[in-house]
Protein backbone atom coordinates (compact mmCIF):
# COMPACT_ATOMS: atom_id res chain seq x y z
CA UNK A 1 0.00 0.00 0.00
CA UNK A 2 1.28 3.42 -1.28
CA UNK A 3 1.38 6.64 0.58
CA UNK A 4 -1.73 7.75 -1.01
CA UNK A 5 -3.71 4.94 -0.46
CA UNK A 6 -3.21 4.73 3.06
CA UNK A 7 -4.36 8.55 3.36
CA UNK A 8 -7.42 7.43 1.60
CA UNK A 9 -7.90 4.77 4.16
CA UNK A 10 -7.89 6.81 6.86
CA UNK A 11 -9.97 9.59 4.91
CA UNK A 12 -12.34 6.38 4.15
CA UNK A 13 -12.32 5.64 7.94
CA UNK A 14 -12.87 8.99 9.03
CA UNK A 15 -15.92 9.35 6.95
CA UNK A 16 -17.19 5.68 8.05
CA UNK A 17 -17.13 6.76 11.70
CA UNK A 18 -18.83 10.11 11.06
CA UNK A 19 -21.71 8.32 9.13
CA UNK A 20 -22.08 6.34 12.59
CA UNK A 21 -21.89 9.33 14.61
CA UNK A 22 -24.86 10.71 12.09
CA UNK A 23 -27.11 7.54 12.63
CA UNK A 24 -26.47 7.60 16.63
CA UNK A 25 -27.56 11.38 16.48
CA UNK A 26 -30.72 9.87 14.33
CA UNK A 27 -32.32 8.53 17.37
CA UNK A 28 -33.80 11.62 18.22
CA UNK A 29 -35.98 14.30 16.50
CA UNK A 30 -34.38 16.80 18.78
CA UNK A 31 -31.04 15.42 17.49
CA UNK A 32 -31.92 14.01 13.96
CA UNK A 33 -30.71 17.39 11.73
CA UNK A 34 -27.33 17.41 13.41
CA UNK A 35 -27.22 13.61 12.25
CA UNK A 36 -28.22 14.05 9.06
CA UNK A 37 -25.77 17.28 8.47
CA UNK A 38 -22.60 15.35 9.84
CA UNK A 39 -23.22 12.05 7.81
CA UNK A 40 -23.54 14.22 5.18
CA UNK A 41 -20.48 15.78 5.41
CA UNK A 42 -18.91 12.68 5.97
CA UNK A 43 -20.26 11.73 2.28
CA UNK A 44 -18.63 14.76 1.01
CA UNK A 45 -15.53 14.21 2.92
CA UNK A 46 -15.24 10.52 0.93
CA UNK A 47 -16.36 11.88 -2.42
CA UNK A 48 -13.57 14.70 -2.01
CA UNK A 49 -10.86 11.11 -1.20
CA UNK A 50 -12.13 9.35 -4.67
CA UNK A 51 -11.50 12.24 -6.07
CA UNK A 52 -7.93 13.37 -4.64
CA UNK A 53 -6.92 9.68 -5.09
CA UNK A 54 -8.39 9.54 -8.56
CA UNK A 55 -6.12 12.44 -9.94
CA UNK A 56 -3.12 11.47 -7.98
CA UNK A 57 -2.73 7.83 -9.24
CA UNK A 58 -3.87 8.47 -12.74
CA UNK A 59 -6.90 8.01 -15.05
CA UNK A 60 -7.79 7.23 -18.46
CA UNK A 61 -9.70 9.55 -20.10
CA UNK A 62 -10.66 13.40 -19.53
CA UNK A 63 -14.20 12.32 -21.17
CA UNK A 64 -14.50 9.70 -18.27
CA UNK A 65 -13.74 12.39 -15.61
CA UNK A 66 -16.15 14.98 -17.79
CA UNK A 67 -18.92 12.81 -17.25
CA UNK A 68 -18.39 12.21 -14.09
CA UNK A 69 -18.80 15.32 -13.06
CA UNK A 70 -21.49 15.87 -15.02
CA UNK A 71 -23.44 13.15 -13.13
CA UNK A 72 -22.59 13.97 -10.07
CA UNK A 73 -24.05 17.70 -11.15
CA UNK A 74 -26.95 16.28 -12.22
CA UNK A 75 -27.10 14.13 -9.62
CA UNK A 76 -27.04 17.39 -6.88
CA UNK A 77 -29.36 19.30 -8.69
CA UNK A 78 -31.84 16.69 -9.16
CA UNK A 79 -31.71 15.41 -5.36
CA UNK A 80 -32.15 19.40 -3.67
CA UNK A 81 -34.90 20.61 -6.06
CA UNK A 82 -37.18 17.36 -5.50
CA UNK A 83 -36.23 17.22 -1.84
CA UNK A 84 -37.47 20.93 -1.52
CA UNK A 85 -40.55 20.92 -3.98
CA UNK A 86 -41.74 17.32 -3.21
CA UNK A 87 -44.87 17.41 -0.39
CA UNK A 88 -44.88 15.83 2.83
CA UNK A 89 -47.59 13.28 1.66
CA UNK A 90 -44.96 12.23 -1.06
CA UNK A 91 -42.26 11.36 0.67
CA UNK A 92 -42.52 8.38 0.85
CA UNK A 93 -42.45 8.11 -3.20
CA UNK A 94 -39.51 10.09 -3.23
CA UNK A 95 -37.66 7.93 -0.77
CA UNK A 96 -38.40 4.80 -2.82
CA UNK A 97 -37.07 6.70 -6.15
CA UNK A 98 -34.09 6.86 -3.82
CA UNK A 99 -33.73 3.23 -3.21
CA UNK A 100 -34.10 3.29 -6.60
CA UNK A 101 -31.54 5.52 -7.61
CA UNK A 102 -29.15 3.83 -4.82
CA UNK A 103 -30.16 -0.09 -5.66
CA UNK A 104 -29.54 0.35 -9.37
CA UNK A 105 -25.73 2.32 -8.41
CA UNK A 106 -24.81 -0.35 -6.66
CA UNK A 107 -25.93 -2.93 -8.94
CA UNK A 108 -23.82 -1.19 -11.66
CA UNK A 109 -20.76 -0.61 -10.01
CA UNK A 110 -20.75 -4.34 -8.94
CA UNK A 111 -21.18 -5.39 -12.73
CA UNK A 112 -18.17 -2.77 -13.97
CA UNK A 113 -16.29 -4.71 -11.63
CA UNK A 114 -17.07 -8.06 -12.51
CA UNK A 115 -16.97 -7.39 -16.28
CA UNK A 116 -14.59 -4.53 -16.68
CA UNK A 117 -11.12 -6.88 -15.88
CA UNK A 118 -8.95 -8.27 -18.67
CA UNK A 119 -8.88 -11.47 -16.99
CA UNK A 120 -11.87 -13.34 -14.91
CA UNK A 121 -12.02 -11.57 -11.53
CA UNK A 122 -11.26 -13.46 -8.95
CA UNK A 123 -13.75 -16.06 -6.69
CA UNK A 124 -14.28 -13.45 -3.57
CA UNK A 125 -15.18 -10.29 -6.17
CA UNK A 126 -17.27 -12.15 -7.85
CA UNK A 127 -19.49 -13.82 -4.75
CA UNK A 128 -19.64 -9.94 -3.41
CA UNK A 129 -20.24 -7.86 -6.81
CA UNK A 130 -22.68 -11.01 -8.07
CA UNK A 131 -24.40 -10.50 -4.15
CA UNK A 132 -24.63 -6.51 -5.40
CA UNK A 133 -25.84 -7.35 -9.12
CA UNK A 134 -28.62 -9.62 -7.47
CA UNK A 135 -29.62 -7.37 -4.37
CA UNK A 136 -29.11 -4.01 -6.29
CA UNK A 137 -31.45 -4.99 -9.18
CA UNK A 138 -34.22 -6.15 -6.95
CA UNK A 139 -34.27 -3.39 -5.19
CA UNK A 140 -34.43 -1.37 -8.67
CA UNK A 141 -37.56 -2.80 -9.77
CA UNK A 142 -38.88 -3.09 -6.31
CA UNK A 143 -38.76 0.62 -5.43
CA UNK A 144 -40.11 1.67 -8.71
CA UNK A 145 -43.28 -0.34 -8.28
CA UNK A 146 -43.21 0.52 -4.58
CA UNK A 147 -43.23 4.42 -5.60
CA UNK A 148 -46.20 3.74 -8.27
CA UNK A 149 -48.33 2.40 -5.63
CA UNK A 150 -48.17 4.59 -3.20
CA UNK A 151 -48.57 7.84 -5.88
CA UNK A 152 -51.72 5.71 -7.09
CA UNK A 153 -50.83 5.12 -10.69
CA UNK A 154 -53.80 2.94 -11.42
CA UNK A 155 -52.56 0.35 -13.18
CA UNK A 156 -50.44 -0.96 -10.42
CA UNK A 157 -52.72 -0.78 -7.77
CA UNK A 158 -55.06 -3.08 -10.65
CA UNK A 159 -52.48 -5.33 -11.11
CA UNK A 160 -52.58 -8.83 -9.98
CA UNK A 161 -50.16 -11.72 -9.95
CA UNK A 162 -51.66 -15.17 -10.80
CA UNK A 163 -49.44 -18.03 -9.08
CA UNK A 164 -47.35 -15.53 -7.11
CA UNK A 165 -45.81 -17.97 -4.96
CA UNK A 166 -44.73 -20.16 -7.67
CA UNK A 167 -43.68 -17.36 -9.66
CA UNK A 168 -41.37 -15.90 -6.41
CA UNK A 169 -40.02 -19.59 -6.21
CA UNK A 170 -39.30 -19.36 -9.94
CA UNK A 171 -37.67 -16.53 -10.17
CA UNK A 172 -35.62 -16.85 -6.78
CA UNK A 173 -34.14 -20.37 -8.37
CA UNK A 174 -33.54 -18.76 -11.28
CA UNK A 175 -31.36 -15.60 -10.14
CA UNK A 176 -29.88 -18.30 -7.30
CA UNK A 177 -28.90 -20.81 -10.58
CA UNK A 178 -27.31 -18.05 -12.26
CA UNK A 179 -25.14 -16.20 -9.55
CA UNK A 180 -24.03 -19.82 -8.62
CA UNK A 181 -22.46 -20.40 -12.91
CA UNK A 182 -20.96 -17.06 -12.62
CA UNK A 183 -19.19 -18.19 -9.70
CA UNK A 184 -17.87 -21.71 -11.05
CA UNK A 185 -17.86 -20.38 -14.67
CA UNK A 186 -16.46 -16.95 -15.34
CA UNK A 187 -14.91 -17.61 -18.25
CA UNK A 188 -18.92 -16.67 -19.39
CA UNK A 189 -19.37 -14.05 -16.87
CA UNK A 190 -21.24 -11.97 -19.33
CA UNK A 191 -23.92 -14.50 -20.49
CA UNK A 192 -23.99 -15.48 -16.34
CA UNK A 193 -23.83 -12.07 -15.72
CA UNK A 194 -26.44 -10.75 -17.97
CA UNK A 195 -29.23 -13.47 -17.10
CA UNK A 196 -28.72 -12.53 -12.73
CA UNK A 197 -29.69 -9.16 -13.80
CA UNK A 198 -32.50 -9.92 -15.84
CA UNK A 199 -33.92 -12.61 -13.50
CA UNK A 200 -33.24 -10.01 -10.50
CA UNK A 201 -35.19 -7.37 -11.93
CA UNK A 202 -38.04 -9.77 -12.81
CA UNK A 203 -37.76 -10.88 -8.78
CA UNK A 204 -38.19 -7.38 -7.69
CA UNK A 205 -41.43 -7.12 -9.60
CA UNK A 206 -43.00 -10.49 -8.88
CA UNK A 207 -42.08 -9.49 -5.21
CA UNK A 208 -43.35 -6.23 -4.86
CA UNK A 209 -46.52 -6.29 -6.84
CA UNK A 210 -48.50 -8.60 -4.83
CA UNK A 211 -48.26 -6.28 -1.59
CA UNK A 212 -50.74 -4.49 -0.40
CA UNK A 213 -50.79 -0.61 0.53
CA UNK A 214 -51.10 -1.10 4.12
CA UNK A 215 -47.59 -2.67 4.16
CA UNK A 216 -45.91 -0.33 1.85
CA UNK A 217 -44.28 1.31 5.06
CA UNK A 218 -42.63 -2.09 5.82
CA UNK A 219 -41.55 -2.76 1.77
CA UNK A 220 -40.16 0.56 1.97
CA UNK A 221 -37.52 -0.21 4.82
CA UNK A 222 -37.00 -3.57 3.62
CA UNK A 223 -35.81 -2.11 0.33
CA UNK A 224 -33.88 0.07 1.99
CA UNK A 225 -32.38 -2.21 3.52
CA UNK A 226 -31.17 -4.13 0.28
CA UNK A 227 -29.59 -1.01 -0.63
CA UNK A 228 -27.52 -0.77 1.90
CA UNK A 229 -26.62 -4.24 1.56
CA UNK A 230 -25.99 -3.77 -2.24
CA UNK A 231 -23.86 -1.03 -1.49
CA UNK A 232 -21.71 -2.67 1.34
CA UNK A 233 -21.52 -5.67 -1.29
CA UNK A 234 -19.95 -3.11 -4.22
CA UNK A 235 -17.99 -1.75 -1.91
CA UNK A 236 -16.07 -5.05 -1.03
CA UNK A 237 -16.01 -5.62 -4.70
CA UNK A 238 -14.02 -2.68 -5.43
CA UNK A 239 -12.36 -2.78 -1.31
CA UNK A 240 -13.67 0.93 -0.53
CA UNK A 241 -14.11 1.32 3.45
CA UNK A 242 -16.54 4.04 3.46
CA UNK A 243 -19.01 1.84 1.05
CA UNK A 244 -18.65 -0.42 2.88
CA UNK A 245 -19.39 0.59 6.02
CA UNK A 246 -21.99 3.02 4.67
CA UNK A 247 -23.94 0.59 3.17
CA UNK A 248 -23.68 -1.84 6.18
CA UNK A 249 -25.04 0.98 8.62
CA UNK A 250 -27.99 1.41 5.96
CA UNK A 251 -28.68 -2.25 5.71
CA UNK A 252 -28.92 -2.83 9.43
CA UNK A 253 -30.97 0.04 10.39
CA UNK A 254 -33.11 -0.82 7.45
CA UNK A 255 -33.05 -4.30 8.42
CA UNK A 256 -34.32 -3.65 12.07
CA UNK A 257 -36.40 -0.91 11.31
CA UNK A 258 -38.34 -3.84 9.09
CA UNK A 259 -38.99 -6.39 12.16
CA UNK A 260 -39.45 -3.15 14.76
CA UNK A 261 -42.56 -2.23 11.92
CA UNK A 262 -43.92 -5.73 11.34
CA UNK A 263 -44.12 -6.50 15.13
CA UNK A 264 -45.87 -3.16 15.76
CA UNK A 265 -48.15 -4.42 13.54
CA UNK A 266 -48.48 -7.64 15.46
CA UNK A 267 -47.23 -9.99 12.50
CA UNK A 268 -44.39 -11.47 11.33
CA UNK A 269 -42.13 -9.77 8.42
CA UNK A 270 -42.30 -12.52 6.61
CA UNK A 271 -45.64 -12.67 6.32
CA UNK A 272 -45.96 -9.17 5.59
CA UNK A 273 -43.68 -9.55 2.73
CA UNK A 274 -45.32 -12.39 1.25
CA UNK A 275 -48.01 -10.03 0.21
CA UNK A 276 -51.94 -10.36 1.38
CA UNK A 277 -52.31 -7.81 3.63
CA UNK A 278 -54.28 -4.22 2.98
CA UNK A 279 -56.27 -5.72 -0.57
CA UNK A 280 -59.55 -5.69 -0.87
CA UNK A 281 -59.37 -9.32 -0.69
CA UNK A 282 -59.01 -9.52 2.56
CA UNK A 283 -62.32 -8.27 3.09
CA UNK A 284 -65.04 -10.14 2.79
CA UNK A 285 -67.55 -9.13 -0.35
CA UNK A 286 -70.50 -9.84 1.94
CA UNK A 287 -69.22 -7.44 4.99
CA UNK A 288 -71.82 -4.94 5.75
CA UNK A 289 -70.20 -3.32 8.84
CA UNK A 290 -70.65 -2.71 12.31
CA UNK A 291 -73.93 -2.42 13.57
CA UNK A 292 -75.38 1.38 13.69
CA UNK A 293 -74.96 4.57 12.02
CA UNK A 294 -72.06 7.19 11.93
CA UNK A 295 -73.09 10.25 14.17
CA UNK A 296 -72.17 13.44 12.11
CA UNK A 297 -71.43 16.59 14.02
CA UNK A 298 -70.53 20.17 13.05
CA UNK A 299 -67.18 22.39 13.74
CA UNK A 300 -69.05 24.66 16.50
CA UNK A 301 -69.69 21.56 18.86
CA UNK A 302 -66.32 20.23 18.41
CA UNK A 303 -65.26 23.64 19.52
CA UNK A 304 -67.76 23.62 22.64
CA UNK A 305 -65.87 19.92 23.71
CA UNK A 306 -62.79 21.30 23.44
CA UNK A 307 -62.96 24.63 25.04
CA UNK A 308 -64.57 22.48 28.26
CA UNK A 309 -62.18 19.47 28.28
CA UNK A 310 -59.22 19.22 30.66
CA UNK A 311 -56.85 16.82 28.39
CA UNK A 312 -57.43 16.55 25.05
CA UNK A 313 -55.29 13.93 22.57
CA UNK A 314 -54.69 14.37 19.11
CA UNK A 315 -54.85 11.17 17.17
CA UNK A 316 -53.03 12.46 13.64
CA UNK A 317 -52.87 9.70 10.48
CA UNK A 318 -52.46 9.70 6.92
CA UNK A 319 -55.78 12.07 5.96
CA UNK A 320 -53.78 14.82 8.17
CA UNK A 321 -50.80 14.74 5.50
CA UNK A 322 -53.04 14.15 2.52
CA UNK A 323 -54.54 17.54 3.64
CA UNK A 324 -51.08 19.26 4.84
CA UNK A 325 -52.81 20.56 7.81
CA UNK A 326 -50.45 19.67 10.28
CA UNK A 327 -50.05 23.13 10.96
CA UNK A 328 -53.75 23.90 11.65
CA UNK A 329 -53.74 21.02 13.88
CA UNK A 330 -50.81 22.72 15.53
CA UNK A 331 -52.40 25.60 15.77
CA UNK A 332 -55.39 24.29 17.44
CA UNK A 333 -53.00 23.12 20.20
CA UNK A 334 -51.42 26.16 20.92
CA UNK A 335 -55.15 27.71 21.25
CA UNK A 336 -56.15 25.18 24.13
CA UNK A 337 -53.23 25.15 25.30
CA UNK A 338 -52.95 28.93 26.37
CA UNK A 339 -56.78 28.33 27.82
CA UNK A 340 -55.34 25.63 30.29
CA UNK A 341 -56.15 22.25 28.26
CA UNK A 342 -53.80 19.35 28.75
CA UNK A 343 -52.58 18.94 25.19
CA UNK A 344 -50.65 15.87 23.66
CA UNK A 345 -50.43 13.70 20.02
CA UNK A 346 -51.04 9.76 19.61
CA UNK A 347 -48.12 8.61 17.42
CA UNK A 348 -49.09 5.15 16.18
CA UNK A 349 -45.61 4.04 14.55
CA UNK A 350 -47.36 2.82 11.35
CA UNK A 351 -49.64 5.48 10.88
CA UNK A 352 -48.93 7.58 7.63
CA UNK A 353 -46.83 6.01 4.78
CA UNK A 354 -43.63 6.03 6.30
CA UNK A 355 -41.79 5.43 9.45
CA UNK A 356 -41.89 8.36 11.40
CA UNK A 357 -44.18 10.21 8.73
CA UNK A 358 -46.46 11.32 11.95
CA UNK A 359 -42.96 12.55 13.57
CA UNK A 360 -41.74 14.61 10.87
CA UNK A 361 -44.83 16.18 9.86
CA UNK A 362 -45.59 17.43 13.12
CA UNK A 363 -42.23 18.87 13.83
CA UNK A 364 -42.30 20.90 10.67
CA UNK A 365 -45.63 22.41 12.54
CA UNK A 366 -43.02 22.71 15.13
CA UNK A 367 -45.11 20.79 17.90
CA UNK A 368 -42.77 20.65 21.22
CA UNK A 369 -41.18 17.07 20.68
CA UNK A 370 -42.03 16.17 24.46
CA UNK A 371 -46.07 15.98 23.47
CA UNK A 372 -45.43 13.43 20.65
CA UNK A 373 -46.02 10.29 22.61
CA UNK A 374 -45.87 7.01 21.47
CA UNK A 375 -48.70 4.16 21.57
CA UNK A 376 -47.04 2.49 24.59
CA UNK A 377 -47.23 5.55 26.34
CA UNK A 378 -50.34 7.14 25.06
CA UNK A 379 -52.47 4.20 25.09
CA UNK A 380 -53.07 4.08 29.02
CA UNK A 381 -53.74 8.31 29.04
CA UNK A 382 -56.96 7.64 26.72
CA UNK A 383 -59.46 6.66 29.82
CA UNK A 384 -58.86 9.85 31.51
CA UNK A 385 -58.74 12.24 28.48
CA UNK A 386 -62.30 14.07 27.68
CA UNK A 387 -61.80 14.41 24.05
CA UNK A 388 -59.71 12.26 21.73
CA UNK A 389 -59.74 14.11 17.96
CA UNK A 390 -58.88 11.87 15.56
CA UNK A 391 -57.44 13.61 12.65
CA UNK A 392 -57.46 11.07 9.08
CA UNK A 393 -56.44 7.93 11.22
CA UNK A 394 -58.37 5.17 10.28
CA UNK A 395 -57.12 1.55 11.22
CA UNK A 396 -54.65 2.17 13.89
CA UNK A 397 -57.65 3.24 15.70
CA UNK A 398 -59.89 0.23 14.66
CA UNK A 399 -61.19 -1.65 18.05
CA UNK A 400 -61.91 -4.44 15.10
CA UNK A 401 -58.14 -5.44 16.01
CA UNK A 402 -59.07 -6.43 19.05
CA UNK A 403 -61.07 -9.73 17.91
CA UNK A 404 -60.05 -12.56 15.70
CA UNK A 405 -61.10 -13.16 12.50
CA UNK A 406 -60.37 -9.59 10.93
CA UNK A 407 -57.59 -8.19 8.45
CA UNK A 408 -56.29 -6.21 11.13
CA UNK A 409 -56.48 -8.91 14.02
CA UNK A 410 -53.82 -8.60 16.62
CA UNK A 411 -52.42 -5.42 15.40
CA UNK A 412 -51.36 -2.68 18.51
CA UNK A 413 -53.84 0.26 17.93
CA UNK A 414 -54.34 3.48 19.63
CA UNK A 415 -56.91 2.83 22.60
CA UNK A 416 -59.19 6.08 21.05
CA UNK A 417 -62.17 4.11 21.81
CA UNK A 418 -61.35 4.79 25.39
CA UNK A 419 -62.02 8.02 25.61
CA UNK A 420 -65.16 10.12 27.08
CA UNK A 421 -65.58 11.58 23.74
CA UNK A 422 -63.92 11.05 20.24
CA UNK A 423 -64.31 13.61 17.33
CA UNK A 424 -63.25 11.85 13.47
CA UNK A 425 -62.13 13.95 11.25
CA UNK A 426 -62.74 12.17 7.78
CA UNK A 427 -63.06 13.08 4.35
CA UNK A 428 -65.60 10.76 2.81
CA UNK A 429 -66.95 7.73 4.58
CA UNK A 430 -64.05 4.78 2.54
CA UNK A 431 -62.88 2.22 4.36
CA UNK A 432 -58.70 2.47 5.47
CA UNK A 433 -56.40 0.62 3.40
CA UNK A 434 -57.09 -2.99 5.54
CA UNK A 435 -60.64 -2.46 3.09
CA UNK A 436 -63.01 -2.88 5.87
CA UNK A 437 -64.88 -0.68 8.23
CA UNK A 438 -63.81 1.07 11.04
CA UNK A 439 -66.10 0.38 13.82
CA UNK A 440 -64.98 3.12 15.84
CA UNK A 441 -67.01 5.19 13.50
CA UNK A 442 -70.11 3.78 15.06
CA UNK A 443 -69.61 3.99 18.46
CA UNK A 444 -72.07 5.63 20.71
CA UNK A 445 -69.07 8.00 21.88
CA UNK A 446 -68.43 9.36 18.51
CA UNK A 447 -68.85 11.99 16.21
CA UNK A 448 -68.03 12.06 12.64
CA UNK A 449 -66.59 15.46 11.36
CA UNK A 450 -66.63 14.82 7.16
CA UNK A 451 -64.71 17.24 4.91
CA UNK A 452 -60.71 18.05 4.22
CA UNK A 453 -59.45 18.06 7.73
CA UNK A 454 -57.27 21.58 7.07
CA UNK A 455 -60.79 23.46 6.35
CA UNK A 456 -62.51 21.40 8.96
CA UNK A 457 -59.25 22.47 11.41
CA UNK A 458 -59.92 25.99 10.42
CA UNK A 459 -63.55 25.71 11.31
CA UNK A 460 -62.64 24.36 14.68
CA UNK A 461 -60.23 26.93 15.27
CA UNK A 462 -62.61 29.95 14.56
CA UNK A 463 -64.94 28.40 16.79
CA UNK A 464 -62.53 28.34 19.31
CA UNK A 465 -61.85 31.80 19.23
CA UNK A 466 -65.52 32.48 19.09
CA UNK A 467 -65.82 30.56 22.13
CA UNK A 468 -62.54 32.48 24.10
CA UNK A 469 -63.46 35.97 22.90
Amino acid sequence: MNAIDTVAWFVYLLSAVMFVIGLHFMNSPKTARRGNQISAVGMVIAIIMAFVHLFVTGYRSNIAIILLLLGIAIGAVAGVVSAKKVKMTDMPQLVSIFNTVGGGAAALVALNDILTPAKAPGLVVLITAGLGVVIGSVTFTGSLVAAGKLQGVKFLRKLTLPGKGFLNVLFIVLTIASFVMLCVQPGQRLLWAVLTTVFALVYGLVFVIPIGGADMPVVISVLNACTGTAVAMSGLAIDNVALIVAGALVGAAGATLSILMAQAMNRPLHSVLAGGFGGASNASANDDGPEGTMKETTADDVAVQLVYAQKVIFVPGFGLAQAQAQRELADLGELLKEHGVEVSYAIHPVAGRMPGHMNVLLAEANVPYDELVDLDDINPQFPSANVALVVGANDVTNPAARRPGTPVSGMPILDVDQAQHVVVMKRGRGRGYAGIENELYFEDNTQMLFGDAKAGLQAVIAAVKELLA
